[in-house]
């Protein structure tokens, strides 16, 4: 075993039919969507109020009320996540216009996203099906058959300072304003990242009115590049730790991908709720539909999923170093164990 990466359980759930017996947890419940929305967007709101206001005190009390002013911009992404899924409201209609408006906040195309996240729920796993909506990931034999500025490529894609801070920032302020692979498909997604990239014009230009470019500037871009990467943390920790799961058919399943290849990332006390419980994410990709507050309830009524693939905050930031998928050992390794 990689002793730099972090000694994970390798739990694994009992066979079950596992489609049916989560089935009735897929309803949403119209209140409770309602009130996630409010208590997301009430919150975010001051806070971002709150931190143009103290703009009047230090700019440096503006950049650490940011800091919680990001996390509840990132739970109204995974509200948008849910919308995405039509797994907030029943109405596939409210489901996309609540997703498009958020998407202005969050600086997201809602259908080019929602597009590619399908593509990742339906191939997650599956080492032939790599490249859309993940996290780029080489085996050790595509590693070594790189050329050294290939390699060096990669090496810089998968540095903590690129993955967790430039490119967060880099994909929400200006990749996501291209329909990044799907400009060939047709005018839907470039409907989609015109139309946001309109609506953010439109709604910063009302906001720069009020209060003038440079206070702008400076509440907001610090709360989207935070956020950024919070979410991206979140996503790598989900699917990017050592004993995840990755094959190719005819041994690959949606089932296996999702119970191994998905982390239980068991996060303290109020941070589940303020991340809106994406952490039961071996869950969710075994049933997308379910709502992300009814998570807890899977959780509660068959826990022998607590300990499938469960990460502390503690052992994730060893996931960091993992970098190279090895077939043989069948788990995610350091570049120095990995001999390269």
């Amino acid at each position: 075993m990689d002793t730099l990466a972090p000694p994970m359980t390798a739990a694994r759930s009992p066979v079950r039919n596992w489609r049916k017996l989560l089935q009735p947890y897929r309803s949403p419940l119209p209140l409770r969507s309602a009130l996630e929305l409010a208590v997301t967007l009430v919150p975010f709101v001051a806070l971002w109020l709150a931190a143009y206001a103290a703009l009047q005190v230090s700019v440096w009390l503006t950049l650490l009320i940011a800091i919680p002013a990001a996390a509840f911009l990132v739970r109204l992404f995974l509200i948008q996540h849910d919308c995405g899924h039509n797994a907030f409201f029943e109405s596939r209609l409210l489901n996309d216009w609540l997703g498009r408006t958020l998407g202005v906040l969050t600086m997201t195309p809602y259908s080019v996203w929602r597009h590619s996240h399908a593509v990742h729920h339906a191939s997650a796993g599956n080492l032939d099906e790599r490249g859309i909506g993940d996290i780029k990931t080489l085996t050790i034999a595509e590693y070594r058959a790189l050329s050294p500025l290939q390699r060096l490529r990669y090496r810089l894609y998968r540095h903590p300072l690129v993955m967790f801070g430039i490119g967060p920032a880099a994909l929400f302020l200006f990749m996501h304003r291209l329909p990044l692979g799907q400009m060939q498909h047709g005018w839907k997604p470039w409907a989609s990242a015109m139309g946001t990239n309109a609506a953010i014009i439109a709604a910063a230009a009302a906001v720069m009115a009020l209060i003038g470019v440079e206070a702008f500037l400076i509440v907001h871009l610090p709360i989207v590049a935070i956020g950024a990467s919070m979410g991206v943390w979140l996503f790598y920790v989900q699917h990017q730790f050592e004993d995840t799961h990755w094959s190719v058919p005819p041994e690959w399943s949606h089932e296996e991908a999702a119970l191994y290849g998905s982390s239980h990332y068991d996060l303290p006390g109020g941070l589940k709720w303020l991340t809106a419980y994406i952490g039961v994410h071996h869950v969710h990709h075994l049933a997308s539909r379910i709502p992300y507050y009814r998570l807890p309830e899977v959780l509660r009524d068959f826990p022998e999923l607590l300990d499938v693939r469960r990460i502390t905050v503690a052992e994730s930031i060893a996931c960091v170093k993992l970098k190279l998928w090895d077939p043989e050992r069948k788990r995610l390794v350091t570049l120095d164990a990995a001999g390269v």
